[in-house]
């Protein structure tokens, strides 16, 4: 039986990536940990990395062929018995690991260049991708690599921050590979996590919105999006299809539907409702915009009198609405949190709602970490700690699944 095509030993699998650079020699560490940890593993080199590490090392090691070329057989292309390995073994991967993952590597993966074994297979391969880059600090901070490791994130992959140290070539800063012990424990945890949204899809919506008081003025709010966006990306993770309504906000996500105003979320979320599964709210939308903008910039000897107006009431919408999808809202203030989260809850009808604080030192808004409860319709409460949005997204994401499997 090929290794393409099936584990022979009953373990998931592991698919490592290797691209060449000078910490090709700690994958061969990586193999032998993920072995210990009771992973089949099967490796696939750049051409680059053969220059560091011979392929007979992986092959010793992982006890199968390692895959190298797109193409085996002689130079005039007669045999083609590897054309479709990578097709193979994408669909025996339980997970594609990339470590070390080079700067031109992550270019690549990025642009979905299929130009050798392991760019061909990252276009072929549905499981979990988690990258391990390794590069020098100039390089791994130029606003071209970061911009391409936004763009593998944005996709659903898990990339393992580098370490700051001594560089090879004696620059010290941020570019070393993680430790080995960090990068298997993040295989471990991915491989942990359920794909329970396969064949769902989940409508996301994210950030602020904007209103204007003149051409040059507006109103917004705090709402940065990390939020919605880590929901986004974990609903990805989970093998579900992922719609997200972006208000303006720096965050990237591959497919992502931007919008500026209440209105124009509105249309896009009620465009997009229609046979999806569930929807998370994680915008804030303004709750009022300025009754009559100007169409002139008012200055400023003028002085400012803004009237409003409420804004559409897009998750009451939904609620009205909703044909059998699961309905999650999230509900922020400054006070009375839970009293008014379950006004919310029943006024909105929702199936759960995520409540938060709205300033003090666990807000939820500009930051990485939020504190939350989460409360559904029949009341069950759960407090969780202080926790980053990533993981926060997954609780969420869990209550949801159990939504759906009860439907």
């Amino acid at each position: 039986m090929s290794d393409a095509t099936s584990s022979t030993t009953g373990k998931r699998r592991v698919a490592l990536g290797v691209s060449g650079g000078i910490a090709c020699y700690k994958a061969a560490e990586i193999l032998r940990r993920l072995q210990d940890r009771g992973f089949d593993v099967v490796v696939l080199m750049t051409p680059g990395a053969r220059r560091f590490v011979t392929p007979l090392t992986f092959g010793a090691l992982s006890g199968h062929k390692v895959y190298t070329d797109i193409f085996e057989g002689d130079n005039e292309g007669a045999d083609f018995r590897g054309a479709f390995d990578h097709v193979f073994l994408a669909e025996s991967t339980d997970l594609f690991l990339i470590a070390p993952a080079t700067a031109d590597c992550i270019a690549r993966l990025a642009r979905g260049i299929a130009d050798d074994f392991l760019t061909t297979f990252h276009l072929a391969v549905r499981s979990p991708v988690v990258v391990a880059p390794a590069m020098n600090t100039r390089m791994w901070e130029h606003p071209a690599v970061q911009a391409n490791v936004r763009t593998l994130v944005s996709r659903g992959a898990r990339v393992i921050e580098p370490e700051a140290g001594e560089m090879a070539c004696g620059t010290v800063g941020p570019g070393r590979l993680a430790d080995v012990a960090a990068i298997v424990e993040t295989v471990v945890s991915v491989l942990d996590r359920p794909r329970d949204l396969e064949g769902r899809t989940i409508l996301v919506t994210a950030g602020p919105t904007f209103e204007d008081i003149d051409p040059v003025r507006y109103v917004g709010n705090r709402s940065s999006g990390r939020m919605g966006y880590a929901v986004a990306r974990a609903v990805r993770q989970r093998g579900g299809e992922a719609v997200l309504v972006s208000g303006p906000t720096a965050l990237e996500f591959d497919g992502a539907i931007r919008v500026r105003t209440t209105e124009e979320m509105r249309e896009a979320v009620m465009d997009r409702v229609v046979g999806v599964d569930a929807v998370v709210k994680a915008a804030a939308p303004l709750d009022f915009r300025p009754r009559n903008p100007a169409s002139g910039k008012i200055k400023k000897s003028a002085g400012l009198e803004v009237r409003f107006e409420p804004t559409p009431d897009i998750l009451g919408e939904l609620g009205r609405r909703k044909n059998g999808a699961v309905l999650v809202g999230f509900a922020a203030d400054t006070e009375r949190h839970r009293e008014f989260a379950l006004e919310k809850l029943r006024a909105k009808n929702l199936d759960l709602i995520v409540v938060n604080a709205a300033s003090g030192p666990d807000s939820a808004f500009d930051s990485d970490t939020n504190r939350a409860s989460l409360i559904d319709a029949t009341g069950r409460s759960e407090d969780l700690p202080t926790m980053s949005k990533e993981d926060l997204a997954h609780r969420i994401l869990d209550r949801v699944a159990e939504l759906l499997r009860h439907d």
